[in-house]
């Protein structure tokens, strides 16, 4: 009878782990971008930033404090606002490319997990016919002693 033998891509995939974007060797720069990609892509940059444009209209709108001499109000906050794209704009592009380094390599063990189980599934399929054929055979035979 034959002696089962694990994949080894088990033995693999147990020693290597799953391939996260905190592991990857990024250096200084590397992690800068992924700390800020990520602070970027949140809901809370999102209301900060929603909060500030709107907090600015309308303090501009309403005259209030230092906004009341501003006759160009919304033009300074075009100008903000245009600065901070221009300088998030590369680091989030470093920071997308880092993270998806670590996606390809999730992509690639997925596959791999997917292959090894596409392996042992023909490997089933195979003991299985074997079995359907033993057990053909051990009823004609149980049948035919049995007249």
């Amino acid at each position: 009878m034959d002696e089962h033998i694990p994949n080894p891509w088990i033995a693999e995939r147990a020693k290597a782990g799953a391939p996260l974007a905190k592991n990857e060797r990024l250096g200084f720069n590397g992690r800068l971008a992924v700390f800020i990609t990520n602070l970027f892509g949140s809901m809370g940059m999102f209301y900060a930033l929603s909060a500030w444009m709107f907090g600015w209209m309308a303090l501009a709108t309403l005259g209030i404090g230092w906004f009341r001499n501003d006759p160009y109000p919304f033009v300074f906050l075009l100008f903000l606002s245009n600065i901070v794209q221009l300088l998030a704009l590369p680091i989030l592009a470093v920071g997308q490319q880092v993270l998806s380094r670590a996606s390809d390599k999730q992509a690639e063990q997925t596959f791999k997990d997917a292959e090894a189980i596409l392996k042992l599934q023909d490997e089933i399929h195979r003991l299985v016919e074997i079995n359907n054929t033993l057990t053909e055979d051990i009823h004609s035979i149980i049948k035919k002693e049995g007249r």
